[in-house]
């Protein structure tokens, strides 16, 4: 059984890149892994009140990830794909390659937002450093950005 390990960041990139992960488990009767990475933990220097607040806002939206990516999931499972959820923090291209050697995943699917070079340049591209770095396929979704 093909294991595909489908990181998504809920741009509207991500339903694209869910339909062809559906494709590609349906053609070969792989089961799909779901991962959001979210931002690690800031470390926090001196305001007490700050932090706390921080920290609420911080916990808020990690709880509303976890439940659009456990949603996501259930729909791809009505479609008959057994689907594992899974939400990380840290830094993203790492947690990339950290999961897809945790689930033994036969291949990477994520999108390509197009920014351009100049913004790869400035900010660098997550699928360039999951590329570089990968000893399995990436098999890159392009997407355009609305």
């Amino acid at each position: 059984m093909r294991r595909i390990l489908v990181p998504i960041d809920f741009s509207d990139a991500t339903k694209k890149i869910i339909e062809q992960a559906i494709k590609y488990a349906k053609s070969l009767g792989g089961e799909i892994r779901l991962l959001h990475v979210a931002a690690p933990e800031p470390e926090f220097i001196g305001d007490e009140v700050g932090p706390q607040v921080l920290r609420d806002q911080k916990a808020k939206r990690l709880r509303d990830q976890h439940k659009k990516i456990q949603k996501l999931a259930g729909n791809i499972e009505k479609e008959g794909i057994k689907t594992t959820p899974l939400l990380v923090q840290g830094v993203t291209v790492d947690e990339i390659i950290k999961e897809s050697k945790k689930f033994n995943a036969s291949i990477i699917i994520m999108g390509s937002h197009g920014h351009g070079a100049m913004y790869n340049l400035l900010m660098g591209s997550v699928i360039e450093g999951v590329i570089r770095t990968s000893k399995i396929p990436v098999l890159v979704i392009p997407v355009k950005s609305k």
